[in-house]
């Protein structure tokens, strides 16, 4: 056995410093750790720092999406507390100011029929505030890489959906049989107003006290919003094509969260081993209905997670089709993965937990291409 997982940690390695001297990329963590705990690995190279700063296993980075896994959590939790229904529209908790013309086509306003549930399942039709693009002009993603750091309200956001873009289809039940389902980084800032709405209370503090502090996450934190728990190393730098990307102003008002491969593995397992939630039907429900992203047909939709990617109630399920390899064919890993070639996933099939990240803005697609081969590698162990 010995043997074996010395030729898995080389066989990592080896992945590992592949994937940091692909370009743009200059750094990269990976990390995984089996159910039980009973094998474990992580591995970090590269530059994190224009002086020559090596990032290290215990280095923050930015988790981008996979925090709407996070978020989700927090919903889910109040849902249990009979704080929120699901199915209750946005209206119900956001006022006019925000939620008024959000979705209209036409003489049709939809706005008021969105529901909680449709925005964690990402099958509201809203339009992406951040990566959609404006007629003529450029997506927001673009300008904050292109002009540098701006600020934003939810108000701001709300206003970019309302007057500059259009939504893509009416708000569609998750539940139904192949409903319509786009990705949409506005349907989890409006779950980020409910959640400050319901509570009372700004999001780092809910999460401090709903997850953060009962799963001992001492090391992750709200970037511009909280401190860690405990004494934390810096972060690692957030590149586009390969250049420093300082967008502090930005990462606040999207509420983007810092945390370390330990921190992110250690919510997976609470996750995973339905220590999280009170009712094991929670987790269970967030599974229930899994539905398929279509083909990108836009430069929006070619950033954003699709097909054959497959979304529950903020929660992924990621599976190369068998047409791919066909002879060993790759186990589903459910979890996340953000923009910044970050990813969170747990194999049900080999019992192992993953995550990683490379910390560069235009590697969003790079989690479904690594996580195949990190599977692969971990196929013989079992």
């Amino acid at each position: 056995m010995a043997d074996k997982t010395e030729l898995i940690a080389c066989r990592l390695k080896e992945l590992l410093h592949g994937v940091a001297s692909r370009n743009p990329i200059k750094q990269a963590i990976i990390a995984l750790e089996k159910g039980d705990r009973s094998f474990s690995w992580i591995g970090s190279t590269g530059e994190t720092d224009s002086d020559g700063t090596q990032i290290q296993e215990e280095t923050p980075f930015f988790i981008a999406s996979i925090d709407k896994m996070f978020n989700a959590t927090i919903v889910m939790k109040l849902v249990e507390d009979g704080q929120l229904s699901l199915d209750d529209t946005i209206t119900t908790y956001l006022p006019g100011t925000i939620t008024r013309g959000l979705h209209r086509t036409g003489t049709i306003d939809y706005s008021e029929q969105i529901t909680v549930r449709q925005l964690l399942a990402h099958t509201s039709g809203l339009a992406d505030w951040l990566e959609d693009y404006p007629k003529g002009g450029q997506s927001l993603v673009d300008q904050v890489i292109d002009k540098g750091d701006m600020t934003f309200t939810i108000e701001d956001m709300t206003a970019v959906v309302r007057d500059q873009l259009k939504p893509h289809f009416p708000p569609q039940d998750p539940s139904e049989k192949q409903p319509k389902i786009r990705y949409s980084d506005t349907n989890y800032m409006l779950l980020i107003a409910i959640i400050e709405a319901v509570t009372g209370q700004p999001l780092h503090q809910v999460h401090e006290q709903l997850i953060f502090k009962p799963l001992s996450l001492r090391h992750t934190y709200f970037a511009g919003h909280s401190q860690p728990l405990d004494p934390t190393p810096k972060p690692a730098i957030l590149r586009a094509n390969g250049q420093q990307l300082h967008i502090p102003l930005f990462l606040r008002s999207i509420w983007g969260i810092y945390s370390t491969a330990a921190d992110t593995l250690a919510f997976l397992r609470h996750f995973v081993h339905d220590e999280v939630f009170k009712d094991p039907g929670t987790l269970v429900s967030m599974q229930k209905h899994w539905n398929r992203f279509g083909f990108p047909f836009d430069r929006a939709a070619l950033r954003a997670p699709g097909w054959p990617i497959e979304y529950g109630l903020g929660i992924m399920r990621f599976r190369l089709p068998r047409v791919f390899n066909p002879i060993h064919p790759m186990p589903s890993v459910l979890g996340h993965t953000g923009s910044t070639g970050c990813w969170l996933f747990y194999c049900p099939q080999l019992d192992m937990m993953l995550t990683g990240s490379v910390d560069e803005v235009t590697a969003g697609a790079l989690p479904y291409r690594i996580v195949p081969k990190i599977l692969k590698i971990l196929s013989s162990l079992k």
